[in-house]
């Protein structure tokens, strides 16, 4: 104290203001370490971060009390039964009737009522067939040459596999994410048919390149689209980082392997004439393509959300009730959403226009926080191209489309560890759009390759991949 009253009023009112610049330089300092700390805690539900990349999943919700759930299918949802096989492809049937009544012993009349069914499907002893093309010499009494017959243009091109069994290799490549070795004992285990791992690889690529024409034909018409949601996800070839983009149309999909994750992707694929709707998230390089073209956005209104609730982990209560208020309004939004069947046309729109303007005027009343503002500075900027899907018919809120389609992707990349080389990146890219296509269009993906490889070994032109 006595130590106080020597000091002087100036020097103790420069001790305060330096213990004040100290305290707001450790508040800050506290505040970044809190920013940072939030950061590495995103997971799937925070942020775009895949659900492969969460470390320790999050805890599931509590349930209610009193309430167990069951397992297996829950009240109110629809049954699913296989259907039976059609009449066309069964090879035998039986019928069996009861020889009398078992309650009385008595003689039994045919009953209208429906047989129970029971289809039995087996494996025949072998499920291939092999033909055996014989090139014969012949001898020429005359001038004493040999001359040797051509085999037909289709056998000599197809070799030891024919249409259909080089499909069935590269539907194991590709659906199936097998690897050669496996593909090989598989075939030796249980057709009982050996092939080397170099055989394999060359029936891979003729598909590849029986592939090439309808791929080729997808690419040419997605300018042309009304609609395309698009994503990229990483990719690995000899070690390198690469990206493959996903561009998902209403009947099919297109995937290209390239190694940039820029802007030029997009230009060199959509070009300078696509005119419809880009459904995606908020990366850069959509948005740079569409001011750059004046293109129409939809922009996924589920990575907004994750985005939210990021807000709602941050330890600041400010931000954290922010994020809550934004976060709620979005959800009224998808309340409405999800009763589209339910309303009429007129009065589904009003609702969802009210729940639109409540969402921008909570998002745009930002505190000023960081995050806060960086989330209001979002919404005055690409506000609008959250809510397209409301004027725009056939559009989703979400790219959910995109990134479904994508998932197949990510399942071969961490099966197969990637590509090595451009013939393996242009086989993953047809045979990757080839599958995604025919599931959109509920076609056979085999079937549509053994024709392709057909036509390639009779010199006829490929089946589309377009919808008809």
């Amino acid at each position: 104290m006595d130590d106080l009253k020597r000091l002087s009023k100036r020097k103790l009112i420069q001790m305060i203001l330096e213990r004040d610049e100290r305290i707001d330089a450790l508040e800050a300092r506290l505040a970044n370490i809190e920013r940072m700390l939030s950061w590495s805690k995103k997971d799937s539900s925070t942020s775009s971060k895949p659900p492969s990349s969460d470390i320790v999943k999050p805890p599931m919700p509590a349930p209610k009390k009193g309430v167990k759930r069951k397992a297996g299918g829950q009240p109110g949802h629809d049954r699913h039964e296989r259907k039976r096989l059609p009449p066309e492809q069964l090879f035998a049937q039986y019928e069996y009737s009861a020889r009398c009544c078992s309650t009385c012993a008595g003689a039994l009349s045919k009953s209208p009522r429906a047989p129970k069914i029971l289809q039995n499907v087996e494996l025949v002893g072998r499920a291939f067939q092999v033909t055996e093309h014989a090139a014969m010499w012949s001898w020429c009494p005359r001038c004493r040459a040999h001359e040797r017959a051509d085999l037909p243009d289709g056998v000599a091109k197809s070799g030891l596999f024919g249409p259909r069994m080089k499909a069935f290799v590269a539907y194991m490549k590709g659906a199936c994410h097998m690897s050669y070795t496996t593909i090989q004992a598989m075939l030796a285990d249980v057709l009982s048919i050996p092939a080397s791992t170099g055989y394999l690889a060359k029936v891979v690529d003729s598909v590849s390149v029986a592939l090439d024409l309808p791929y080729a034909q997808l690419r040419e018409a997605l300018a042309g689209e009304p609609l395309l949601n698009v994503d990229e996800t990483g990719h690995k070839d000899s070690g390198k980082r690469y990206w493959t983009w996903c561009f998902r149309a209403q009947r099919y999909t297109v995937f290209k392997i390239d190694p940039s994750r820029g802007s030029c992707v997009l230009e060199e694929v959509l070009g300078d004439t696509f005119g419809g709707v880009l459904g995606s998230d908020l990366y850069s390089a959509y948005v740079k393509y569409a001011k750059a073209h004046d293109i129409v956005t939809q922009i996924c209104l589920a990575h907004l959300i994750r985005d939210l609730r990021y807000l709602t982990t941050l330890t600041d209560r400010v931000t954290k009730n922010y994020g809550k208020r934004v976060l709620d309004a979005v959800k009224e939004l998808f309340k409405i959403i999800h009763r589209r069947d339910q309303m009429q046309a007129a009065a589904f729109l009003r609702a969802l226009e009210k729940a639109k303007a409540v969402v921008i005027r909570k998002a745009k009343g930002a505190p000023m926080r960081l995050e806060a503002r960086t989330m209001a500075e979002r919404f005055r900027v690409h506000g609008e191209s959250y809510f397209t899907f409301m004027t725009s018919p056939g559009v989703e809120p979400t790219n959910n489309s995109a990134e479904r389609s994508i998932r197949h992707v990510v399942i071969d990349r961490r099966i197969t560890q990637g590509t090595r080389g451009t013939r393996g990146q242009r086989w993953s890219e047809r045979i990757w759009s080839t599958l995604a296509s025919c599931a959109q269009q509920k076609r056979s993906a085999f079937d549509l390759i053994s024709q392709a490889v057909h036509a390639q070994h009779n010199g006829l032109a490929p089946p589309s991949l377009l919808p008809a």
